[in-house]
């Protein structure tokens, strides 16, 4: 993974107002730690980071004082309404250190016809060097039956990555699709739970029909039987 260069400049005032302040300058505030050292508090260009974060375990090469240290991005903050970056953590690692991270599972290819994908895991938790973290993994449905599942053991990882989540976790698996008549069913469950009533369809009309028809007739046979004479 190639290393992303940004300049960071150091903070000497904390609190929320001073943050607010360092954001409306257009820099983002952040902190760095990691291998016992005390923490450094920084701030980032905004735009830089934003572009950088795009790619997943960006490796950052902080520019700070002229001294350079490599970083990752260890926990984000964005605005929960207009998603800018509020504040960022970073965790400092050296040439060689490995790592854990979390890798995206993206699957490929088509399975079988009748086959409902159903994916557990949308990443792995995988031991790589700092330098050289895999952007994500591909996993392979082509052709996926039924009743076929793949393991995290399954996966082919990139060169030089270890799994760390357990083998046994089931990555993606296939299942039967469900027919109309099931879908129909549970929507008809799932509404007369809440208090529902549905129409009844041009077919369930129809059917109904015969039957309320012969229901009408024996009650007008009823009404015309002769009545008791009265004493």
């Amino acid at each position: 993974m190639a290393e992303v260069r940004i300049v960071a400049e150091p903070r000497t005032e904390f609190g929320k107002g001073p943050a607010r302040r360092t954001r409306r300058a257009g820099k983002v505030p952040a902190v760095v730690y990691g291998h016992g050292r005390n923490p450094v508090h920084i701030s980032l260009p905004g735009h830089e980071l934003m572009r950088a974060l795009k790619t997943p375990n960006v490796l950052l090469s902080l520019d700070l004082d002229g001294e350079r240290e490599l970083v990752l991005p260890k926990a984000v903050q964005r605005d929960p309404i207009k998603g800018f970056l509020e504040h960022v953590d970073l965790v400092l690692v050296r040439l060689g250190e490995k790592v854990t991270v979390e890798i995206r599972v993206t699957l490929t290819g088509a399975a079988a016809p009748d086959t409902l994908v159903d994916q557990q895991l949308v990443t792995l938790a995988v031991e790589a060097e700092a330098t050289h973290i895999p952007g994500g993994v591909d996993v392979s449905i082509e052709g996926l039956v039924v009743g076929q599942h793949i393991t995290a053991a399954d996966v082919a990882l990139p060169e030089g990555a270890t799994l760390v989540t357990d083998g046994s976790h089931i990555v993606v698996q296939g299942l039967a699709a469900p027919t109309a008549e099931q879908l129909d069913a549970e929507l008809a469950e799932a509404e007369a739970e809440v208090g529902i009533e549905r129409e009844a369809t041009d077919e369930e009309q129809a059917a109904a029909a015969p039957a309320a028809e012969a229901d009408g007739a024996a009650d007008s046979g009823d009404g015309a039987q002769a009545q008791p004479p009265q004493s």
